[in-house]
This record gives C-alpha cells, structure tokens and sequence, in this order.
C-alpha cells in the first residue's frame, strides 16, 4: 500500500519538478541536476515494485532516497541564489521530505528492522 502512495506521491512530484524546471531561466546546469535527480527517485520507486528479490527492493528503495536527498540539496541552492521563493521551495522541501520519510519506513520494514 505505501509503495502505491509513494509511486503517487512521487509521480505527482516529478510533474511539478518538471514545471519548477521550466521556470528557471539561464542556470542550464542546475536546472539539469534538478530535472534529473526530481524525477529519478520516482522511477526507482517503480523499478523497485518489479525487483527480482527483497535485497533488489532494498536497493532499487534506497537509490530513490539518495535521489531524494539530492533533490533537496537542489531545491537549497536554487532558493539560496533567489532562483526560486522561499514559499516555493518550503513546499518542495516539505513534499521531498514526505517521501523521504515514507522512504525510510519502506526500507526498514523491507529490511525488518522496522526503526
């Protein structure tokens, strides 16, 4: 069920990445890094529903949450450099920061560690 909200929740994400993304102007390369790792940890999440073990679940999960740490640290600097408001990048960060922690609690019931 939490795979299914996070597939959702991220795909929703990547839409919005992609919109954010277009409103950059003149900063290819961060725009770039923004692009990708804010659409990346949505395709892992996919990828990871068709793992072919629980250990290729765990991996496939845990690519998906690098991506999402990546991202913030994207969205940071673009509100740093007053490419994007502050209101802007509060709710990125709010959203990264939900499926981040649905992130971690997939890994560590997959894992059986349930922190």
């Amino acid at each position: 069920m939490t795979e299914n909200k996070l597939a959702s929740l991220s795909t929703e994400f990547a839409i919005n990445i992609l919109k954010l993304t277009d409103s950059i102007k003149g900063h290819y390369s961060l725009s770039n890094q923004l692009e990708r790792s804010g659409t990346s940890f949505g395709a892992n999440i996919r990828e990871a529903n068709y793992a072919h073990s629980k250990a290729d679940f765990v991996a496939k999960l845990q690519i998906a949450l690098k991506e999402c740490y990546e991202t913030e640290y994207w969205i940071e600097i673009a509100q740093k450099a007053d490419l994007v408001s502050d209101e802007i990048s509060k709710s990125f960060l709010h959203d990264c920061g939900s499926i981040r922690r649905m992130l971690i609690a997939s890994i560590n019931t997959a894992k059986g560690t349930g922190r």
